[in-house]
């Protein structure tokens, strides 16, 4: 590809120096597992956040099956669920014993839709929410929390894509991803805005109690190194992954801009061209643009048009959760979701990183708008 959907090269060679000599302090001092570097990272990460603690972990799977753990979901129990999301935000809740309901988002934005929600928590037999902040957009938390609040049902924001992301609440209160639902997840896989060498993740929450319990859930229920006080898994975080973490997310600010501009070009590029629409972002919701989203009719034609011009572009997500062959013995059929279904049908993900340079935008923005001009 001439300009990728991602570039981890370029990534890396913007803050190699920084990493290299983190990497190198790991390693010569051979603090592999709970070393310092991964109590300097949870503690920037929290104060990024603007949470009170953050909690480093081995990927963003284990921050979702940490949290349900946490939280005690367990057989029998309900989890809503948007369906326009990776499987993982799904899996743990199968993990535990308890089932996925799904629920469908706001055809805007791509999030969880309120209204949706509500009906989702009629029956009164939902034990957590879990939204998802989908695409770097942040969820209408004030009205979702107001719902969840009502029901008595906690909040696990999966933040997986939004790393820095914010949200307005009523009250004029700005907060970030991260610091709203009782536990927060995040991942750090390569691609995400703040991302590792390999597989990584966190949680934050404002809940000390809840913040132990995660501390022991993580590493095997310890109390000290061979005295374990509950049940618990392998799901920590890698001293090289969290010195390599602390390094870019000195720039993550920064980057989350850049992001912001290249969206704004892509829109100011493409607005008005053929039938694409954008996902918007919502008054009061600040995104971080983990993907840029455009949809269109001739998806698939477009797609393979770019690939032609030597563009990166793909599809997050192609099949809705509740038509995933891995969860039919839920019995989800098509037409059930009709908000995920049609945002699905039509999404198309244009490259969007912080090393994407104005000409490579311009030059994404050339061919779309050429296959447009052409039919």
């Amino acid at each position: 590809m001439t300009i990728p959907l991602v570039d981890l090269k370029a990534s890396y060679e913007r803050h190699k120096a920084g990493i290299d000599a983190a990497m190198a302090e790991v390693i010569t001092n051979t603090r592999f597992i709970g070393g310092k570097e991964l109590v300097e990272f949870e503690e920037a990460f929290a104060t990024f956040c603007g949470a009170r603690f953050a909690i480093g972990v081995g990927s963003g799977t284990a921050a979702l099956h940490l949290a349900l753990a946490a939280l005690e979901v367990g057989p029998g129990d309900v989890v809503a669920v948007p369906a326009h999301t990776f499987i993982a935000t799904a899996e743990p809740v199968v993990w535990l014993g308890a089932t996925p309901r799904f629920v469908d988002i706001e055809p805007e934005t791509g999030c969880m839709d309120p209204a949706a929600l509500k009906a989702a928590l009629a029956p009164g037999d939902v034990k957590a929410v879990i939204p998802v902040h989908i695409h770097g957009q942040p969820v209408d938390l004030a009205a979702i929390g107001a719902i969840a609040e009502e029901a008595g049902v906690p909040i696990i924001e999966d933040a997986a894509q939004a790393h820095g992301s914010s949200v307005t609440l009523a009250d004029g209160t700005v907060v970030r991803a991260g610091a709203y639902g009782a536990i927060s997840c995040f991942s750090f896989y390569p691609g995400k805005n703040l991302g590792a060498f390999g597989d990584a993740g966190a949680l934050t929450t404002n809940d000390p109690e809840l913040a132990q319990k995660l501390k022991k859930l993580r590493d095997h229920g310890r109390l000290s190194k061979y005295e374990h006080d509950i049940v618990g898994y392998a799901h920590r975080l890698d001293t090289l992954q969290a010195a390599i973490l602390s390094v870019k997310l000195t720039t993550l600010d920064a980057d989350n801009d850049r992001r912001r501009e290249i969206a704004a070009g892509y829109r100011a590029g493409l607005e008005g061209v053929g039938d694409l629409r954008f996902v918007t972002e919502a008054p009061g919701r600040r995104g971080v643009y983990h993907h840029f989203v455009i949809h269109t009719a001739d998806r698939d034609a477009l797609l393979a048009h770019l690939k032609a011009a030597g563009i990166g572009a793909g599809i997050h997500f192609p099949l809705p959760l509740h038509l995933q062959p891995a969860f039919t013995f839920l019995g989800g059929k098509r037409g059930d979701l009709p908000n995920t279904e049609a945002f699905e049908s039509t999404c198309v993900s244009l490259p969007i990183y912080p090393e994407l340079t104005d000409a490579q935008r311009d030059e994404v923005i050339a061919a779309v708008r050429s296959y447009f001009d052409g039919n």
